[in-house]
């Protein structure tokens, strides 16, 4: 599965993760101001993309030919960005910068990785958790201990669960109704298995977590 590690511009990590594992290493134009002001390689970068409102890109000659200018502004810097990384042959996509600061953009980005669940494996990471679109059977993997949330978008139906302190059975969560947010798995892996519709869950990194271990 190639994989991709995009910086978009949310509130930024206060750790940089590595870059090993990757195939390709990307950011949205607002998110390139802050990793040049954290001394992070950009010859890194495969490409910076955006409409470059957030900064002065002419200005950077260095790395102009990785410019990547989308000005449709119809779409989100990060959707752009998911647009070029599909394009590229990408699979999965790991995320820093998607929340934090202004939440009406960390509900836009959600947004946008939920038009993507079906091309792209997208996991976000801030300094809490990472979050994602579960599959309809997922397995988180080293979470003995860690918060989950299970957040129906906007519904989930017939969900059932293993290893939580409070678990499912069969039941369905609904964004107006009833959601599941703050339990606690007690088992190293949880299983969780739904039905139908969408839902986002959340999963507390434990200490020390650059990267996140959670995701099955």
């Amino acid at each position: 599965m190639k994989q991709a590690l995009l910086f978009i511009n949310g509130v930024p990590p206060n750790q940089l993760p590595e870059t090993d594992g990757y195939q390709m290493v990307a950011c949205s134009d607002g998110a390139f101001r802050y990793l040049k002001e954290k001394g992070y390689p950009l010859d890194q970068l495969d490409f910076i993309s955006g409409d470059f409102d957030s900064h002065n890109g002419s200005d950077e000659d260095i790395y102009s030919q990785r410019f990547i200018y989308t000005p449709d502004q119809d779409k989100t810097d990060f959707q752009k960005s998911l647009e070029i990384l599909l394009e590229r042959g990408i699979q999965k996509v790991d995320v820093y910068g998607g929340s934090g600061g202004e939440m009406d953009h960390f509900l836009g980005n959600l947004h946008v990785a939920y038009l993507f669940k079906s091309k792209l494996k997208i996991t976000f990471y801030d300094e809490f958790a990472c979050y994602f679109f579960a599959e309809e059977h997922t397995v988180l993997n080293d979470v003995k201990n860690r918060m989950v949330s299970l957040y129906p978008y906007p519904e989930a139906a017939q969900i059932t669960t293993k290893g939580l302190k409070w678990p499912l059975s069969g039941e369905t969560l609904n964004m107006t109704d009833r959601i599941g947010t703050r339990n606690l798995a007690l088992e190293d892996s949880v299983v969780i298995n739904f039905e139908r519709g969408a839902l986002v869950l959340f999963v507390g990194l434990a200490t020390g977590d650059a990267n996140g271990s959670a995701e099955g």
